[in-house]
């Protein structure tokens, strides 16, 4: 009988549904990242988010690390037993695009100040009696929407983005991979000053790697039209903390949506996402990590992790293959 581990939260959320999509009886096995270590030794098949070597330590016949995510960021890749398949999951690009979207409509439209004015009698409209009506919000079409990062996320953002009659620019590391699909540029990295230029909102979708890390500091910012928005569904670290922080606090930048943060909490209880008061500024909607937590992500993940525990105990090689 296959041996099957699910170490941290996320995996161990996902494991209901992946039992139930399994067509084979396995034995599992919950636990947290660093509890875990202790069983592995048993383990084939261990579902994380995270491998360290001290994982690799304990694992003595471990066939495929199943991440449940797309991001291998906290995958020490180097410390993979020989012989042992990695895979990653993805199923959440249109969770992301859609939240996107709405960011953009939410951070334009100023839902969430009219929606507490409202709450208390005043009326930011042209139905107001005794002042003048608030500024015509524009809209989205017609304007620019910049992609760093033009994979499947950035794909399906794109798409969604064109039917509002937006302009779309992008950038990817590898342009060959990837047809223009109606977009105004897409370019490599050596792009993206032009992208921050043009942008009246910025949607930053890239993986975290070294190339990635800190790729958009004071310089980047400064580049961008006042009247832009940052929305930034990817990982904090690409973008400098403090730069931004000043960006938005100056007015240089006119919002931000940022659904990651440079902070996570590490036991129960409040925990501030950033060390800058990034709640303290009114242009800046926050949301915690959840751009991508739709049914359809958590439904297309677990059908994946089930195929690829049953491609493992027939010794196939797993989807979305990464080693």
């Amino acid at each position: 009988m296959l041996h099957v581990a699910f170490a941290g939260t996320f995996s161990a959320t996902l494991e209901p549904s992946v039992r139930a999509r399994l067509a084979m009886p396995c034995d599992v096995i919950l636990g947290d990242e660093v509890g875990i270590v202790a069983r592995l030794s048993e383990v084939d098949v261990l579902v994380t988010l995270a491998f360290t070597r001290e994982m690799a330590a304990a694992a003595k016949r471990l066939k495929l690390v199943q991440v449940p995510g797309a991001g291998l960021d906290r995958i020490d890749r180097s410390a993979l037993p020989m012989g042992t398949a990695l895979a990653n999951a993805y199923g959440h690009e249109v969770g992301i695009a859609e939240y996107v979207i709405g960011a953009m409509l939410a951070m334009t439209r100023s839902f969430c100040r009219i929606d507490a004015s409202l709450r208390r009698g005043a009326w930011e409209s042209q139905w107001g009696v005794g002042g003048s009506p608030p500024p015509p919000w524009p809209e989205l079409a017609g304007k620019t929407l910049g992609i760093l990062g033009y994979g499947r996320i950035g794909q399906a953002l794109a798409r969604r983005a064109l039917v509002f009659d937006m302009e779309v620019c992008a950038i990817r590391r590898d342009v060959t991979r990837a047809g223009a699909d109606g977009l105004s540029l897409l370019g490599g990295p050596d792009a993206l000053d032009e992208v921050m230029r043009r942008a009246d909102y910025l949607a930053v979708t890239l993986s975290l790697n070294d190339q990635t890390r800190g790729l958009i500091g004071a310089r980047e910012l400064a580049l961008m039209k006042p009247t832009a928005r940052l929305i930034n569904v990817a990982r904090a670290e690409i973008i400098d903390e403090d730069a931004l922080y000043r960006a938005l606090a100056d007015g240089r930048l006119a919002g931000a949506a940022l659904d990651v943060w440079y902070r996570y909490p590490k036991e129960p209880g409040p925990t501030l996402p950033a060390r800058r008061p990034f709640h303290e500024l009114d242009n800046v909607l926050m949301t915690p990590h959840v751009s991508g937590w739709t049914q359809g992500m958590l439904e297309a993940r677990a059908t994946l992790i089930a195929e690829n525990i049953q491609r493992t105990a027939r010794g196939e090689p797993p989807l979305n293959l990464i080693r």
